[in-house]
């Protein structure tokens, strides 16, 4: 019925011009009224209309894979600008299938049109992400989105092999979480997985970055990769040693096309654990209290990345990449509908967490 309201409320308005001049300030008044109540009629009834769908079980974009009446949010988004590493990693589901890399102009406009979208965190990985420029152009996009954006939180994941303290001292201020990617305390095992590099250790590289975290006022967490060579390690007095924020752990995944398949650039079957496995890994680990599992489960239903190529959303559910349409040319709202983004289980697997160093309120 409120849409008949409109068509009153034109016809009253010719009435006002059609009335001497200073009569035309006393209609002005209810009239104005009378639009607020349209505006208010036609919110209560999009508002009942979405009340409808949600008893109907049916979703809004918001609840589910896209479609419906309201935008999903990218709340949190992973940054993958390289494709380019220096380590060789048999599992590694990101290849290097390109070495081209988004102008950092062109990678500004995208994080603000992140940010305006409701990005609150931003996460830059790779590849390795300070193998370009030697870490020049990740430390000028940290510096953006926490000075320019002033984002909660803005953090890297990194093998850790590249970075210097030179870069903490430019650089610390605006970064709020350092992950190292770290699959075994083992050094053996790193190099049979692929994290080695001549004769530089990274183990040990990992005690010095922690040590410039502490001192430097950057929040530590690690990620490991529970695979066919570490699944029976045993890391518990490391990692409590260590104290990271947070321990990732995930387990090894397939993804057609990067580690599996005719076109991949690696072969990660030979990695692959079974369920039962990765759960009698998180079993003997219970007590890390850091500890916080990935399994493949999780990975594939909320997966949500921004591909460095042009900025798009990569949809991992079904077992590939599948890339939407570029932010850069049809928007943030319009791209993630094809991310397979959902939201409801990013919430129930802890995807929102407390994430900027100013709240976690280290004991540095």
């Amino acid at each position: 019925m409120w849409m008949l309201v409109p068509v009153a409320f034109a016809l009253k308005m010719l009435s006002v011009f059609l009335q001497p001049l200073g009569s035309v300030w006393s209609s002005l008044g209810p009239l104005f009224l009378q639009l607020r109540a349209v505006s208010w009629l036609a919110g209560g009834e999009r508002n009942r209309l979405l009340q409808g769908r949600r008893e109907a079980g049916e979703p809004s974009r918001a609840e589910g894979e896209g479609g419906g009446d309201l935008p999903t949010t990218p709340t949190s988004v992973n940054y993958h600008f390289t494709r380019q590493c220096n380590y060789k990693c048999g599992f590694c589901f990101h290849t290097a299938k390109t070495s081209f890399v988004l102008p950092l102009e062109e990678a500004k406009r995208g994080l603000l049109m992140l940010k305006e979208a409701g990005m609150e965190k931003i996460n830059f990985s790779g590849g390795e992400p300070f193998l370009q420029d030697r870490g020049e152009y990740l430390g000028r996009l940290v510096k953006f989105c926490k000075q320019e954006l002033q984002l909660p939180s803005v953090s890297i994941v990194s093998n850790g092999s590249l970075i210097r303290e030179s870069w903490f001292q430019k650089y610390g201020e605006y970064l709020d979480i350092l992950a190292i990617s770290c699959d075994s305390f083992d050094e053996q095992v790193n190099v049979l997985i692929g994290r080695g590099q001549g004769k530089k250790n990274h183990v040990e590289n990992l005690q010095k970055l922690r040590t410039w975290c502490k001192e430097y006022r950057v929040a530590f967490k690690i990620n490991s990769v529970i695979n066919r060579f570490n699944v029976d390690e045993d890391m518990k007095e490391q990692i409590n040693a260590l104290n990271p924020v947070r321990w990732k752990v995930f387990q090894c995944l397939i993804i057609e096309g990067e580690n599996s398949g005719e076109d991949a650039l690696r072969e990660a079957e030979r990695f692959v654990i079974s369920d039962e496995e990765f759960e009698a890994f998180l079993d003997r680990h219970k007590d890390v209290s850091c500890l916080v599992p990935e399994s493949n489960q999780k990975v594939r239903n909320v997966l949500i990345e921004s591909e460095h190529h042009f900025m798009r959303f990569l949809n991992c559910r079904n077992g590939r990449k599948d890339p939407s349409k570029s932010i850069l040319d049809v928007g943030v709202e319009e791209a993630i509908k094809f991310s397979g983004f959902d939201e409801k289980m990013f919430l129930k697997r802890g995807g929102k967490y407390v994430w900027s160093k100013a709240d976690l309120k280290l004991d540095w």
